[in-house]
């Protein structure tokens, strides 16, 4: 009896074996929700063109360029209306293909660049702004006389002119451009441009950055072989002689109409 009654007691202890069993095989299955959260952040924080990355600043450029181009067209518009009484279309660009006007959209990457490095007072967004939209004014106008004999806009008879390049009023007007610029234009094409899918934006900056570099390539080396046509020195290449062909003076005229030789031919 006594023996009976020591076997039934083991088998009683020994019983809770199994639920111990049972506790060890919840926890494998936690970690895998942990995964997918982390992964949903790590999108999130590492957007398209995140930051003032160089990316950014290339979309920003090509879209002040084409924005550049609008204002140019409605202000020639606006002019010649007022003074004939026709309005006359004019299309002002920097390149041969598409509405680009390089030198807003260089402008407005410029001042991105410079202006949001650091927290700025408004007063200095504005002194900031007007200095560099007049220094690159003044500098893409003296490198186009300087290398192409030409140039697209010459403001000698307006007051306070500097060299007939620039102007203190039109500075002032780019520090304004400056301000809109930075504080309202800037949060809005940033979260625009940093919502673009980030796959296709990859591929579309490839894309757009080839494309500009050989429409601006193929634009100013165009011009450059007209100054050098009109100094009677002759092709020397194939591809001198492709530019003459192709890219002849009426051509050019269409695509620049605004450009004027200095020399006066």
């Amino acid at each position: 009896m006594t023996t009976k009654t020591i076997q039934t007691r083991d088998t009683t202890v020994k019983t809770p074996k199994p639920a111990t069993t049972s506790k060890n095989t919840q926890p494998a299955k936690s970690p895998k929700p942990a995964k997918s959260s982390m992964s949903a952040k790590t999108t999130k924080k590492h957007p398209f063109a995140e930051g003032l990355s160089f990316k950014k600043l290339f979309f920003i450029f090509l879209i002040g360029s084409v924005f550049g181009t609008i204002y140019e067209d409605l202000l020639i518009y606006g002019q010649t209306y007022f003074a004939t009484g026709t309005g006359v279309w004019m299309t002002h660009r920097g390149v041969i293909w598409g509405p680009f006007n390089v030198i807003y959209g260089f402008g407005a990457a410029l001042m991105c660049w410079v202006l949001l490095r650091k927290k700025l007072e408004n007063w200095q967004i504005f002194v900031y702004s007007a200095f560099i939209g007049g220094a690159v004014e003044y500098g893409l106008s003296f490198l186009q006389e300087t290398f192409t004999g030409t140039t697209s806009w010459d403001y000698s008879n307006q007051i306070m002119n500097i060299a007939g390049r620039t102007t203190v009023p039109i500075m002032a007007f780019w520090g304004v451009l400056g301000l809109i610029l930075v504080k309202i234009i800037y949060p809005f094409l940033s979260h625009l441009i940093e919502s673009i899918p980030r796959e296709f934006g990859e591929r579309l900056f490839v894309l757009l950055l080839v494309f500009m570099i050989f429409n601006m390539l193929i634009s100013w080396t165009a011009i450059l072989r007209q100054n050098l046509r009109h100094h009677g020195v002759k092709p020397f290449t194939p591809i001198g002689e492709f530019l003459d062909a192709k890219f002849n003076d009426d051509y050019l005229r269409r695509y620049f109409p605004n450009m004027v030789r200095t020399d006066g031919k």
